[in-house]
């Protein structure tokens, strides 16, 4: 075997070793996850975790025109770019599918998250449906924490 070929071999073995070893870590914390989801008595016994942010899923509202959508658009950015810019909205992306966008909220609950969204012009015109989940720290990370 080439020097070339022994050192490929290598590289991809470091590379599937690796793979088994996020594997062998993540799977625990996936199932622990999982059994404190589906057991309430295990859930109820672990402090949840902390609200630290708002996911806000929008979507177009059936029947609503892109030129209705188009007509708001600059007050929106005016306005979303002010809200990123003082540290409201932490992350925000299109959506794939062309319906609407999904944002990250810095606030502490989904009340607070709901009063912003609602203050912008594609809610105000009711052009957009918003579904809101409050997020936190991954939480069976938390049972790594705990002693034995």
């Amino acid at each position: 075997m080439s020097r070339a070929a022994a050192a490929t071999a290598a590289i991809g073995e470091m590379k599937s070793m690796k793979t088994i070893r996020n594997v062998v870590f993540a799977v625990p914390l996936i199932l622990t996850g999982a059994i404190s989801m589906a057991d309430p008595s295990l859930a109820q016994s672990q402090t949840a975790s902390p609200t630290t942010g708002v996911m806000v899923i929008l979507t177009v509202k059936a029947g609503v025109t892109r030129d209705q959508i188009m007509a708001v658009m600059p007050d929106e950015v005016r306005q979303t770019v002010q809200l990123y810019l003082n540290g409201t909205v932490r992350e925000w992306y299109s959506r794939s599918d062309g319906r609407g966008a999904v944002f990250l909220l810095n606030v502490g609950d989904v009340a607070e998250g709901h009063a912003i969204m609602e203050g912008l012009p594609l809610a105000r015109q009711e052009l957009m449906d918003h579904d809101y989940i409050a997020v936190g720290p991954l939480m069976p990370l938390g049972l790594l924490m705990a002693k034995p």
